[in-house]
């Protein structure tokens, strides 16, 4: 099986440096950047007063909707390349990516694509119909995958599929994903479930951006202040 054993990939069009070549400053400056990106195309929403409810209950005064992505083509490039350049620098042994459903099937496909690896994608259960599968592709036994996710909020559907994908006999090497809310509840999930997630932004630099932006403003700030602190109970005081 075809494996990533050099730090450089390119095509027709792009050529991918490892992450790994960059300093500190340059991983700090991609965050900045991929931020910007999402607050230009209006994939972050702040609605306080009519929360969002996520699949874990928990309720929201902000999302991030990186499912638009796709409708923009230097977005939807710019993803796709440092997400491969992530798997190039921390997983160069990857043999497949799986992408989790439904939000990072495209992504994860477009990012096999370019690195030129078997793709495959995990559903949140098995098909109650047809074949009845959770994976659908294939993976060969004993592979070594890298997932791809669109999105880590509590981590529990994007762990979810690493079982699966481990059920099925295949080795989880890591995790690569657009955008966490970096919240300690799925740090924790994440290191019990010996998984390491590489992501090309998160919510405090998304919410950085959204200042400089004028996005959020002072009062926007101590409200998303008392979500984070405590998400899960935020939304009980919301009539």
């Amino acid at each position: 099986m075809k494996k990533l054993k050099n730090a450089q990939i390119s095509n027709d069009f792009f050529v991918i440096l490892p992450l790994k070549s960059f300093d500190t400053s340059t991983m700090e400056q991609l965050k900045r950047e991929f931020a910007a990106h999402l607050l230009r195309i209006k994939a972050v929403k702040l609605q306080p007063q009519e929360p969002f409810t996520w699949a874990s209950g928990w309720r929201s005064p902000i999302y991030c909707d990186n499912r638009k992505v796709n409708a923009y083509p230097d977005v939807r490039s710019f993803v796709k390349r440092h997400l491969a350049s992530l798997i190039l620098t921390h997983f160069p042994e990857a043999e497949a990516v799986a992408g989790v459903a439904t939000g990072a099937i495209s992504q994860g496909a477009l990012v096999a694509d370019l690195l030129g690896l078997p793709f495959a994608y995990v559903r949140p259960k098995p098909k109650d119909h047809g074949m009845g599968n959770q994976i659908e592709g294939e993976l060969q036994q004993g592979a070594r995958v890298v997932v791809v996710e669109d999105l880590i909020s509590t981590g529990g559907s994007s762990l979810k599929a690493v079982e699966a994908l481990r059920q099925a006999g295949v080795e989880v090497m890591g995790m690569v994903a657009s955008h966490t809310y970096g919240f300690p509840v799925a740090e924790e999930a994440f290191r019990e479930a010996g998984v390491t997630l590489h992501t090309l932004t998160d919510y405090d630099h998304i919410i950085a951006e959204a200042v400089d932006t004028g996005y959020v403003s002072p009062a926007d700030l101590e409200m998303l202040a008392a979500w984070r602190k405590d998400p899960a109970a935020w939304g009980d005081n919301i009539k």
